[in-house]
């Protein structure tokens, strides 16, 4: 299959990965059909999506025609089976947890069509592990999305074990159609993103937590310094920390290294419910309709 058969689109999930993934494929003309389990959760990013073009419409880089036919290039589904009747791609972008991965790989095994390709918007997790749950390795990928879709350029490619070089094409050309800027690597833990920046959020995380200095110091420092632009400590919060947390420790157990261990104090963090922006506090404290950057009292 080339880039140019791919019509019908299914995304599993309709998180924040999910529906930005759903964004860019119906803005592009794709017919993207939207999987949860939840019809709540559904109408929840199906919202998200309609406010994120309506931001888009303002800023004049889509017009209101334009938007209208990408909403309605979106159906929505808590059905698997009717979800990928017919589709020639099903991106998985379901929370970062091997086992749910594995088994919803095993279910669109068992429900897409033979010539559909099966793509994983993983940030660890291995895609040789997840296709060989399937029929089909040849035609699992990694499909890794930069959060939030429809701002960053970047989506990962990752080969698995097995994947056909004719799979890679197809991904790499199709994400150049969403306007992306594809780059392969390999399937090795952490892939190349996530092995590069989780070792340097949690040296930032062991530097708060040896007393070098403070959060808005390590944030600062790394923005001013190193032209980031966002610290570490404040990208932590944005990815989750417990997100963090499970990528470590992914890195940690594949490649056996020390250096990937996570440090004892996001371990504590995660395990008290302190996850960053999903949970209104993590490094910094968050206040819904609020823009103002706060140090957690914790760490002021």
């Amino acid at each position: 299959m080339t880039s140019g058969n791919v019509s019908i689109v299914t995304v599993i999930g309709s998180g924040t990965m999910g529906n930005g993934i759903c964004h860019v494929f119906a803005q592009s003309g794709y017919r993207v059909r939207m999987m949860d389990i939840s019809q709540a959760a559904l109408d929840k990013a199906m919202l998200t999506i309609e406010k994120n073009m309506d931001r888009q419409v303002a800023k004049g880089s889509l017009t209101a025609e334009a938007k209208a036919a990408a909403i309605a290039n979106i159906s929505t589904h808590t059905d698997m089976a009717e979800a990928v009747t017919g589709a020639d791609l099903a991106v998985e972008a379901a929370t970062e947890n091997v086992e749910l991965k594995l088994n919803i790989f095993r279910k669109l095994d068992e429900h897409c069509a033979p010539h559909c390709i099966l793509a994983s918007n993983t940030s660890s997790i291995s895609i040789t592990k997840i296709a060989s749950v399937t029929k089909r390795p040849s035609q699992v990928i990694g499909m890794h999305f930069m959060n939030p879709v429809p701002v960053m350029k970047l989506v990962e490619v990752i080969n698995g074990y097995a994947t056909d070089a004719e799979v890679t094409k197809t991904i790499y050309a199709l994400s150049e159609k969403l306007g992306k800027t594809p780059c392969v690597a390999n399937d090795y833990p952490g892939f190349v993103a996530n092995r590069i920046l989780m070792p340097m959020i949690n040296e930032a995380i062991i530097s708060l937590h040896e007393g070098v200095a403070g959060v808005h110091e390590i944030d600062t420092i790394m923005k001013l310094g190193m032209a980031h632009p966002m610290g570490p400590l404040q990208l932590a919060d944005f990815i989750g920390l417990d997100t963090c947390l499970s990528i470590l420790n992914v890195l940690y157990n594949g490649l056996g290294n020390t250096k990937y261990a996570p440090c004892p104090l996001l371990v504590n963090m995660v395990q008290a419910g302190y996850l960053g922006c999903k949970s209104g506090e993590g490094f910094y404290k968050y206040t819904p309709g609020s823009k103002e950057l706060v140090v957690s009292s914790r760490f002021a």
